[in-house]
């Protein structure tokens, strides 16, 4: 690891995965606790539609990505807020309907193939300098939000009927919640890639979940096991010349059975 970090772009990779996975746990705290896990799914791949539009429009990938994943889940959330539909069934329209539309755009531009597969899976040792200013600032504005409204968000996701019958505006709530997690989504894409952020933002909440005596633990230690699994991961990586995003989540994902194995053993 000394080795890797002896390098510029180890230094910026570990800076990146630090800050990123500090955001998706924070998040990931309220996926797990609202059973969101499946909208974390569908807006992470309705970003693609997002970079498609920011290449084929000649603009940063990433903030065409960033305002298409907010569009996307504002439209999942009021077309669940009507209550016609689940949010299961608006996810399963809009999450593939969005893809598809990246898809249908790239296929015209062959030149940006190799592009959306960094886009797709992730490429953390390619992090540059604007990367890592643009992942802080965006997860520095959520975690400042998320800290000033935990309470409520808190209540909403334990019980959002009987939060907004005690007069909070529990639908707005949910709409900043969702707009929160397209925006952590966004600022994840060059860690881990669309395909796996939506396991990062999973994976340490239900890791925590399982050992926490609080939710206080709980968010703590969701924390603490996505920094781990980012260290970590970033670590194996370099050892097994595998591919970063994937190795961090696959040590989360190691993590998390590690965890469920002793709960089982703590109570026989």
């Amino acid at each position: 690891m000394i080795e890797f970090l002896s390098y510029d772009f180890g230094q910026r990779a570990l800076l990146a995965g630090l800050i990123v996975g500090l955001g998706c746990a924070v998040l990931a705290f309220f996926v797990v606790l609202r059973r969101m896990a499946f909208v974390g799914v569908g807006i992470s791949h309705a970003a693609l539609g997002g970079v498609a539009l920011g290449v084929i429009l000649g603009v940063d990938p990433v903030l065409a990505a960033l305002l298409f994943s907010v569009a996307v889940a504002w439209l999942i959330g009021a077309t669940a807020g009507r209550g016609k539909l689940t949010e299961e069934t608006a996810i399963g329209i809009f999450f593939p309907t969005a893809m598809a539309f990246g898809v249908a755009l790239m296929a015209g531009t062959p030149d940006y193939r190799q592009d959306l597969l960094g886009y797709l899976f992730g490429n953390i040792l390619l992090v540059r300098d604007q990367d890592l200013v643009m992942a802080a600032i965006l997860v520095g504005a959520t975690l400042i939000i998320t800290l000033v409204l935990f309470k409520e968000f808190l209540f909403i996701s334990v019980d959002e009927e009987t939060a907004q019958a005690s007069g909070l505006p529990a639908a707005a709530l949910r709409y900043l919640l969702l707009t929160l997690l397209a925006v952590t989504i966004v600022s994840a894409i060059k860690v881990v890639g669309i395909v796996l952020v939506s396991a990062f933002l999973v994976i340490p909440a239900a890791t925590a979940q399982l050992v926490a005596p609080s939710m206080r633990a709980m968010m703590g230690l969701s924390v603490v096991f996505a920094l781990a699994a980012v260290v970590g991961g970033l670590w194996i990586a370099w050892i097994l010349d595998l591919p970063s995003g994937a190795a961090i989540v696959l040590l989360a994902a190691a993590i998390f059975l590690l965890a469920m194995v002793g709960r089982r053993f703590r109570s026989t």
